[in-house]
């Protein structure tokens, strides 16, 4: 079955579905972009490994998106892992408001192996090229083949930033 067809009828209604993924616990994500397109950055929760070998992502984005043309144009992307003190930042590439000039002049950022820029701050900053798209349903999932992975010092002593039950929650302490 082609995966980009729309399915004939669904038992899951879309409220059903996107309150079951409320209580699915997501790391919180800038995915950035820079090419002959521009740069972007989106806010996302929607970040997977596929395999170690070669270490890949997947990220799944909207085609409505405003930003999907960057990605899909520039062939690049990083993956910015929040930690729990970046909340904000989180908000500031969500809000549709804000132009994608002044999110990135609001947010120090540094270009990687691929010219993606990786964002200050982030726990860890994963950087590859767009090897595959695949289109399902409304989204493209992008298959991400890493280039670098940088970890700044003192990340891992740092809380993550999850979304779960449609709020923000500091990760860090480990589960009795």
């Amino acid at each position: 079955m082609d995966a980009s067809a729309p399915s004939v009828s669904s038992p899951v209604s879309v409220g059903e579905f996107r309150n079951g993924m409320a209580l699915l616990p997501g790391a919180v994500t800038v995915i950035t972009t820079d090419g002959p397109e521009g740069p972007a950055g989106f806010t996302a929760s929607a970040v997977c490994s596929v395999t170690d070998s070669p270490p890949t992502v997947l990220v799944c984005m909207n085609r409505s998106s405003f930003a999907h043309r960057f990605f899909a144009t520039n062939g690049v992307l990083c993956v910015n892992v929040l930690n729990a003190t970046q909340q904000d930042v989180s908000g500031l590439f969500a809000n549709r408001e804000v132009a994608m000039a002044e999110r990135f002049a609001r947010c120090p950022a540094r270009p990687l192996a691929t010219g993606a820029p990786a964002l200050d701050g982030a726990l860890v900053n994963l950087d590859g090229r767009i090897v595959a798209t695949h289109e399902v349903g409304t989204h493209s999932v992008f298959i991400v083949e890493l280039q670098s992975i940088q970890v700044p010092d003192g990340a891992s002593a740092l809380p993550g930033l999850a979304y779960f039950n449609r709020g923000y929650h500091a990760l860090g302490q480990a589960a009795a």
